[in-house]
């Protein structure tokens, strides 16, 4: 919905081209009979149309008129003129995201897929495991390089038919995310049941039936696949043999040869399709479109209008990819939205403080008690490659109390 030709018709070449159907309003009254004529899943909504408009209060007025007439509806604010503050208010309003004009083609697609993504869910009532009702946790693999391409490929074509997938990666590379997405697309209707092979107790193998029962019907996830105990291996194995309804997913972190100490038939029921997430490194062209993804996500959650981006910052942290992977960059930007004070998010912004103070003696006791436990907590997620869970657990925190002593820290 846009007066423009020229907006239109880039649009409409840019959507076409990727798969997308489109239909075009020029108004938003020539709208209505689009949206009676066929089902559309997202609307690309101008917040301006009156000659010389920039206050987006005819984009405001049609929002609320959309958005009553179909509660469920996805629509995303497009402008040029209203300003980053006025878009924010529309998302508040009902929106579900925006765009600014000129836009970042492989940004402006990411923003369509998870929008679609968005009125998916709301058309069947399911929310995915742990997702709030909007896009701050949606499904989406990020990214336009050739590595992020042939993830979503692969997933694509094997999250529908049930097989085995292995998913390898390192720590902080997506591979929850990427089980996910599996799951949310394979079209079953049961639970996701997630199992931390490394949290087994020494009642792995009840665990593991209690967790193939729960599955039935859905995806049960072997997170950390390569550190199943050799006595429980035997167990896991006659289960799976027995061949319960459930849709198989692990991962690792070790690589093929860490996988050395599985059984060769266990191994073999896990990889039916193997994949591997790539380093952040590897895939430098998508790091300024997550750092934006990640910077209005943190916006939104702690209700702040989204800073532009200093290119020395995209620089910086292209060139210094921060410890983590993709979890580490997240981390970056949610804290630099978090503290930073200036009207532009800088290098600055996205560096993690320096533990300690300048000046004390080697080898002397920190009796500070906010850096000890700083250090303590910092300590605890290293050990755990900053997986969040692992680390809260052996700190005795939940994952929330946790979280807040890492944006407390700087972490």
């Amino acid at each position: 919905m846009d007066d423009d030709p020229d907006v239109l018709t880039a649009a409409q070449v840019l959507l076409q081209r990727n798969g997308f159907g489109f239909a075009v309003a020029r108004s938003p009254a020539e709208a209505w009979s689009v949206l009676a004529a066929q089902p559309v899943d997202v609307i690309l909504l101008d917040l301006n149309f009156a000659r010389g408009a920039t206050s987006g209060a005819e984009g405001f007025a049609w929002l609320a008129e959309i958005r009553a007439h179909d509660p469920d509806a996805v629509v995303v604010v497009v402008t040029g003129h209203s300003g980053v503050n006025v878009a924010v208010a529309a998302m508040k309003a009902g929106a579900a995201d925006f765009v600014m004009k000129p836009w970042n083609n492989p940004r402006f697609l990411e923003t369509v897929r998870a929008a679609a993504e968005l009125r998916r869910r709301r058309r069947s009532g399911a929310q995915p495991e742990g997702a709030a009702p909007a896009l701050d946790e949606d499904l989406l693999i990020l990214g336009d390089s050739a590595p992020i391409r042939r993830l979503r490929d692969l997933i694509a074509r094997a999250a529908p038919t049930g097989a085995a997938v292995l998913i390898h990666g390192e720590a902080g590379t997506g591979k929850d995310l990427a089980a996910r997405v599996i799951h949310a697309r394979s079209g079953r209707t049961g639970a996701l049941v997630r199992v931390d092979i490394r949290g087994l107790a020494a009642d792995a193998a009840e665990a593991l039936a209690a967790a193939v029962e729960q599955a039935r019907g859905g995806t049960l996830l072997l997170d950390e696949v390569a550190d199943l105990p050799p006595a429980v291996q035997a167990r896991l194995l006659a289960l799976l043999e027995a061949g319960p309804d459930l849709r198989l997913v692990s991962t690792t972190r070790r690589g093929a040869d860490g996988l050395a100490a599985l059984r060769d038939d266990l191994l073999a029921r896990l990889g039916t399709v193997e994949m591997t997430l790539p380093r952040l490194a590897a895939r430098g062209e998508d790091l300024e479109l997550l750092l934006e993804h990640f910077i209005r996500l943190f916006a939104r959650r702690y209700g702040r209008a989204p800073k532009p981006l200093d290119p020395a910052a995209v620089d910086l942290l292209k060139a210094q990819p921060p410890a983590g992977q993709v979890r580490g960059l997240r981390q970056a930007a949610e804290r630099a939205v978090v503290l930073s004070e200036g009207d532009v998010l800088t290098a600055a912004d996205f560096a993690a403080p320096a533990p300690g103070l300048a000046g004390e003696k080697p080898g002397a006791p920190d009796l500070n008690l906010a850096r000890s436990e700083r250090a303590i907590v910092e300590a605890a997620l290293k050990r755990h490659g900053h997986n969040v869970s692992h680390a809260a657990r052996e700190l005795g925190l939940t994952r929330a109390a946790l979280y807040r002593r890492m944006v407390k820290h700087g972490l």
